[in-house]
């Protein structure tokens, strides 16, 4: 999976965006897993990221067509994740049913190439470590990750997660003071979004939209997916996302087992 920016001829089909996503999460969360030391598996019907009691488990669907032998193993491995297990599945196709998880469905978004405005905060591309710390704990705030609680610098987003080719972190800053935060991952000629998070301290002052239009600065020639949450949506419908599909998600607070 090449971590580069291509641009295309071709816009990309509503159609194309689950797959587009699949691919990009599992470039993201598989740069994620190398940084921190962590087992990544491979298969053609997904990708697995085998972290520990903190970071969890996290398991891209690849394909809408598992086969009985990857449903079987990645069941498995959910079984015996050493944390909090999370399952994306783009294409809304793979039936976890049998696995005690809680499941709900958020929609996948497109956007096609095009031009964007310039924030309205100041919004820089993180260099530093010290920046990079700000920006995890802008996130681990942001997005309630208890798990990552009591806060360890470097465990979210490790310094070597910044040096995989197609990954950058954003932070949006007022009157100096960090407000929020975001990472963003160009691979095999797609962009998307992950982690967009406002400190509480900063919230309905346009954090979030400054936080996504530097981001997406650089990759106006081609295209951007994310998944958005209910209160996401709106504000990436007004950058010129178009929900495309509905993408099923399936978590626990620890491994699940088998229901009868």
């Amino acid at each position: 999976m090449t971590m580069e920016s291509t641009s295309t001829d071709r816009p990309a089909p509503l159609s194309d965006a689950p797959r587009l996503q699949a691919r990009n999460s599992a470039a993201f969360w598989t740069a994620t897993g190398l940084s921190r030391g962590h087992e990544v598996i491979r298969r053609r019907g997904f990708v697995a990221v085998d972290g520990d009691e903190r970071a969890g488990q996290r398991i891209l669907i690849q394909e809408p067509d598992l086969d009985p032998g990857e449903t079987a193993e990645l069941s498995e491995l959910t079984r015996r994740a050493a944390g909090p297990v999370t399952v994306e599945d783009p294409f809304g196709s793979t039936d976890l049913g049998h696995l005690a998880m809680r499941t709900w469905q958020m929609p996948i978004m497109l956007r096609l190439p095009g031009p964007v405005a310039a924030p309205a905060l100041d919004v820089t591309r993180v260099r530093l470590p010290e920046d990079l710390r700000a920006a995890e704990q802008v996130v681990i705030e942001g997005f309630g990750l208890d798990s990552f609680e009591p806060y360890r610098p470097g465990e979210l987003f490790p310094t070597a997660l910044v040096e995989h080719p197609g990954v950058d972190v954003f932070l949006a800053s007022i009157d100096g003071t960090v407000a929020g935060a975001g990472v963003s991952v160009v691979a095999d000629g797609v962009a998307s979004h992950y982690w967009i998070a406002t400190s509480s301290a900063f919230r309905s002052r346009g954090v979030g939209r400054a936080v996504m239009l530097g981001a997406l600065a650089d990759a106006t020639d081609i295209p951007a997916t994310l998944t958005a949450s209910k209160l996401g949506r709106p504000l990436y419908e007004s950058l010129g996302y178009t929900v495309a599909a509905p993408s099923t998600w399936w978590s626990a607070p620890s491994a699940p087992s088998a229901t009868a």
